[in-house]
């Protein structure tokens, strides 16, 4: 049997088994998460798993079912990509440190090619880039048909970091709003699928996670102590945070509130979410543009 007639059963398996835990979600991921006016993030349960009433165990077999096929569906989408297609995936994953952002890269944009994704994480403006608007940097990461983009951090930063930092006068971050809608509306019109996603974890949750930083010498590599800083706005940061999602939540680009305090929840959710854009393109394989008979004959010719 061959590779892709394989991944093709492996896929249907895959679909099946995601059918018979589809129950433990009395809801569609995508209904249970996305952010709706009357949600207030300040008072967010960041252990909650809305939509899933399955446990740990139900979400690592759910999540086994969406290995295989965010596997094959991000086949698809490359194939199409590189046969003249125009349509990609764009993940936006945005939270405060220790919210889970790297930990969604590996566990759930890991389980694909990586050839076909294209990674960016927006830290601090590079001199070029300052020169440049905000969105300079962040259009030339854009994903390219074809691909998933993931951007670990964005151009949101310009209405949470730059706001609560004072960076900008409130006149200049406040402008950003618009900007950044009519921005994500060109990109969706280009055919690219816009899945955001912001990570709210509690501050008790935080504060263990950087004390684990701080214990062990293997993750001091990942501490920065800005971010006791930072812990110290966490009020000022869930104001901007709320603000953003009742700003720029739109129909072409809407924002998904996910609790991650438990991180299989979190990876679960985001794998959802990930799927349901790439099922929505309802891809095929590109048809051959060659005789394939006449390609088997000549193969067996030699």
């Amino acid at each position: 049997m061959s590779g892709r007639h394989s991944r093709r059963d492996e896929a249907t398996d895959a679909r099946d088994r995601l059918g018979r835990i589809a129950r433990e979600w009395d809801r569609p991921a995508g209904e249970a998460l996305r952010w709706r006016p009357g949600i207030d993030v300040r008072s967010l349960d960041c252990a909650a798993t809305p939509g899933w009433d399955g446990g740990r165990d139900e979400a690592e077999e759910a999540s086994a079912g969406q290995a295989v096929e965010l596997a094959d569906l991000q086949e698809r989408l490359f194939a199409e990509g590189r046969t003249g297609g125009s349509r990609s995936v764009l993940l936006v994953l945005q939270g405060l440190d220790t919210a889970g952002k790297g930990g969604v890269v590996r566990h759930v944009v890991g389980l694909v090619d990586p050839q076909g994704v294209m990674h960016r994480s927006f830290g601090r403006p590079t001199p070029e880039e300052a020169a440049h608007g905000y969105l300079w940097r962040v259009r030339g990461a854009l994903p390219r048909p074809g691909y998933i983009g993931v951007f670990d951090r964005s151009h949101y930063e310009q209405v949470l970091v730059v706001r609560v930092t004072g960076l900008e006068p409130e006149s200049t971050w406040r402008a950003h709003y618009d900007e950044i809608n009519a921005f994500e509306a060109e990109v969706a019109a280009t055919g690219t699928r816009i899945v955001k996603c912001a990570l709210f974890v509690s501050s008790d949750e935080q504060r263990s996670r950087l004390a684990q930083r701080l214990e062990r010498p293997d993750k001091h590599w990942k501490y920065d102590p800005a971010d006791i800083d930072t812990r110290k706005l966490l009020p000022e940061y869930l104001e901007a945070y709320q603000e953003m999602l009742e700003r720029t939540s739109t129909d072409v680009a809407p924002w998904y509130v996910v609790p991650a305090d438990r991180k299989w929840f979190t990876r679960l959710a985001v794998g959802e979410l990930l799927l349901d854009a790439l099922r929505s393109f309802d891809l095929g394989w590109p048809a051959a543009t060659f005789d394939v008979e006449a390609e088997l004959r000549r193969l067996a010719a030699t």
